[in-house]
């Protein structure tokens, strides 16, 4: 396998592989010309973020600054929404359902790094795709943790951090977010 299929597949893989450095920086370009378009020019920016994208469409809607390590592993559905701080590492894949909105300086988190310092040390990692429900709609400053799912129809409270999966239906908040209420 190669690195990039490791790395896809969940498996421990050198980060500094020269195809996977090629196409993090490709990212970082297509970011920093994304975050430099004038606000306004809402044509360019949304074609733009369909090419640094996996999956989006014509309503896809995000705020300046954006940052990713790769882009093409998020998808995103109908009517997304991410305010100013959008921040998505994904060495795995991020999908998230129709409908959702972020709050500003949401991170989303797919890399996976050894607790050892002698093993962070190879620059081996792994990576947990994160799954997002349709209808979501997630607070300013929230962190969501590698391998999360979040289920149709919830709310995450700012500041939250979610380390765990999260069921349909609920609202969640706090470090590590909790489910406080489930809605009908």
């Amino acid at each position: 396998m190669t690195e990039r299929e490791k790395m896809l597949a969940g498996e421990v893989y050198d980060a500094c592989d020269p195809d996977l450095l090629e196409d993090l920086n490709k990212a970082k370009v297509l970011c920093q010309q994304y975050n430099n378009l004038l606000p306004t020019d809402f044509a360019v920016r949304n074609k733009m973020i369909r090419e640094i994208l996996g999956q989006a469409d014509e309503d896809t809607f995000i705020n300046q600054p954006f940052y990713c390590d790769y882009g093409k592993h998020i998808r995103v559905g109908k009517r997304f929404f991410a305010n100013f701080g959008f921040t998505v590492l994904d060495e795995a894949y991020v999908t998230i359902g129709d409908d959702c909105f972020l709050g500003p300086g949401v991170h989303i988190y797919c890399a996976c790094h050894s607790t050892d310092p002698r093993e962070r040390k190879t620059r081996q990692e792994w990576a947990k795709s994160v799954s997002i429900g349709n209808d979501v709609w997630i607070g300013g400053n929230v962190t969501i943790l590698p391998g999360v799912t979040i289920g149709d129809n919830c709310t995450i409270g700012a500041g939250s951090v979610v380390t765990h999966d999260i069921p349909a239906n609920s609202i969640a908040v706090g470090n590590p977010a909790k489910v406080i209420k489930t809605i009908q």
